[in-house]
This record gives structure tokens, sequence and C-alpha cells, in this order.
């Protein structure tokens, strides 16, 4: 069993499908359920770790919701871990994939549910999943939707973001990688091209228009950083950078950040 599933790893990149055969979801009641009515519980004693390190600034309330509901995901998921140095990626551990099961499969049906799309579930393999998680992770925090709109791209609620970049109120702000060093709470974006280091903007886009994806930061020492994120190798997973010798998030050619959107809710 040990050896097939290490060999799946092997085969992400090759495999376009699922595994197992669909399950087409519940129909969508007339009202769609809250986010808390199935959320795991996010002050659970069984998170493996505080949302803040020694080094990391106080964490607000609503900070503290958001990192709180992500590492629950990821614990329900079995705390799948991927390491990104460079241009090397490793996964030392393995969790529960998206079409392993009904009810991981159901859990994500959750997610889409956030954004209005209620058939679609984990045995749907070739929706990227990863924006409606931020979703589903935002209301399940109590953000307000107008404040972070839900969005099944991600493209669709950075360019709303982006769109208030100017406004010095605005609560969640929009920065390149050069310009501020991630926190707690942030939210880090790539691009899912293929881009070299020299193409990454220097100052922020009016718009966006590509495929992308967002990971939400649980925890930084000013070394490394770690960010939770849904579809990131089939799962709910966190990934651990090495950032700059000056604590900025760095280009990673398996993930090539060009964006962060600093959490200015307290």
């Amino acid at each position: 069993m040990v050896m097939i599933r290490h060999l799946r790893i092997v085969l992400i990149f090759a495999l376009a499908a699922c595994g197992s055969p669909p399950k087409m979801p519940a129909q969508a009641p007339d009202e769609q359920p809250t986010a808390q009515e199935t959320a795991p519980q996010a002050d659970s004693p069984e998170s493996p770790e505080s949302p803040e390190s020694p080094e990391s600034p106080q964490l607000g309330y609503w900070r503290y919701k958001i990192i709180a509901a992500a590492n629950a995901e990821w614990v329900y998921f079995g705390q799948q871990t991927v390491v990104i140095d460079g241009d090397d990626e490793s996964i030392p551990r393995v969790g529960i994939w998206e079409d392993d099961d009904h009810d991981h499969s159901d859990r994500i049906n959750q997610y889409w549910r956030a954004v209005g799309k209620y058939r679609l579930s984990g045995y749907d393999c070739r929706e990227p999943w990863s924006a409606a998680f931020i979703s589903w992770i935002m209301q399940t925090a109590g953000v307000p939707k107008d404040l972070f709109p839900p969005s099944s791209a991600h493209r669709l609620y950075l360019n709303r973001l982006l769109a208030n970049a100017h406004d010095p109120f605005a609560v969640f702000m929009p920065h390149t990688i050069q310009q501020y060093k991630p926190q707690p709470g942030d939210l880090i974006c790539a691009t899912r091209s293929k881009v070299e280091p020299q193409e990454l903007v220097e100052t922020l886009p009016d718009s966006l228009n590509s495929r992308l994806h967002c990971d939400i930061v649980v925890q930084t020492d000013g070394r490394t950083l770690q960010a939770i994120g849904g579809n990131v190798r089939n799962s709910v997973s966190k990934t651990i950078l090495t950032l700059s010798p000056d604590g900025y998030l760095q280009y990673a050619g398996q993930r090539p950040w060009f964006l962060i959107i600093e959490n200015r809710l307290d």
C-alpha cells in the first residue's frame, strides 16, 4: 500500500483524471448551508501547531480565525506537506487526496458550494478548486463577502482587491513580492504559467487574466514560511518555503510567486 501511495506521487503530473468513479453530490438545497455548519472545530486541540510562531506579530481576531480554519482543513485532509526549496520540490508527508473517499470528495463539494457551484466535488478532478477553498475559509472565519468576494477563480477576487490597491483603508492590500514581507493571515499568489525570474512583476498589475494559485500564510519565522492551500498536489496541503535572507518571498520554479495580499483585518 505504501509503495502504491508513493507511485501516485511520481505519476501525479501524468494523470489528469481521478482514480475513483465519480459520485454526483446531493441535490442543492433551497438555501446554501453556511460554511460553519460543516467546518471542523477551528480551535480544536487536534491542530498540530499554533498559528503564531515566536517571531510572528500578535494575531488579530480575524487573522486568527482564518489561520485556525485553514489548519483544521489541513488536519482533516491528513496533513499533507510539500517542501519547495528553489526549483526542488518534495512531499515528505502524503495526506488524503480529493478523490480518496466519499467524505473528502464531499468536503470539496462544500468548498464549491461557497462559490455557488453545488454539483462539483472532489471527483471532478479537472476542476481546480483552490479559489473555492480560499473563499470557503474566508466564509468560515466570518469575513464579510463585501470585503472578500467568494470566487471560483483567483483572478476574480484578486481583480476586486487590485482595484482598491490605492485605497489607504483597504483591508486586503496587494503588494509585489519585492515590496512586502508576508505575515500570517496574508495570501501569497503564484501564476500557473511558466515564467522566468526576470519576468516577474515589479509593479502591481491593474488586473489579472491568467490561471493563478493562492495559499494562506499560517506561520513564518523570518527564515521559512508555511502556507496552506487547496488543490495542491490533489489535497489540502501545507507548503514550506525558504525565504530570502531578508525575509522576502522568493521566486520558485515550481510555483512562481509574484503577489502578496496583506491582511489588515484586526
